[in-house]
């Protein structure tokens, strides 16, 4: 995920212009304008879109895609964020997600849940823990909502 210039969470993306063929062209276009030339590693594909969500505007609509990166691409990714086109404008910073609850069961992913997000952004975020693209021990999520509090806890395999 990624600290949005208006102190948000959310993740990389944004229009499709006319020179872009496809909603996927026009993703990839965006990961390097915003994540930097590592971002040219991999491409996004149609078979990595998720779902659609109605946007805030007229004729807007956001969709997600989730695609997973070896460590490598992660790192590479990380480390030349800040060279990136858009960085300082459009974002600030990228964030690692906190795939886990302390002991505490208030640490991690609940209070990472917390803070704000753009648009539904965290509803793609969960959605991405369930139902992504991640190792099937890590998948096994469990949610509920108190009152106004998430409880999250990532269950890994069994030993």
């Amino acid at each position: 995920m990624q600290m949005r210039f208006d102190g948000r969470l959310g993740f990389p993306g944004g229009f499709v212009d006319t020179q872009d063929s496809s909603l996927e062209d026009g993703l990839n276009r965006e990961l390097r304008e915003e994540l930097g030339e590592a971002a040219a590693a991999f491409r996004v594909e149609r078979t990595d879109y998720r779902s659609s969500h109605a946007g805030s505007g007229p004729r807007v609509v956001a969709h997600f895609y989730a695609k997973r990166l070896t460590l490598e691409q992660l790192l590479a990714v990380e480390a030349g964020a800040t060279r990136a086109k858009d960085h300082g404008l459009e974002v600030l910073g990228l964030v690692r997600v906190p795939l886990y609850t302390l002991r505490d069961g208030v640490g991690g992913l609940p209070t990472f849940l917390e803070n704000s997000f753009i648009g539904s952004a965290r509803e793609q975020l969960l959605e991405a823990a369930l139902h992504g693209p991640m190792e099937t021990e890590m998948r096994t999520l469990v949610l509920g909502w108190e009152g106004r509090t998430w409880e999250c806890f990532l269950i890994g395999p069994e030993r």
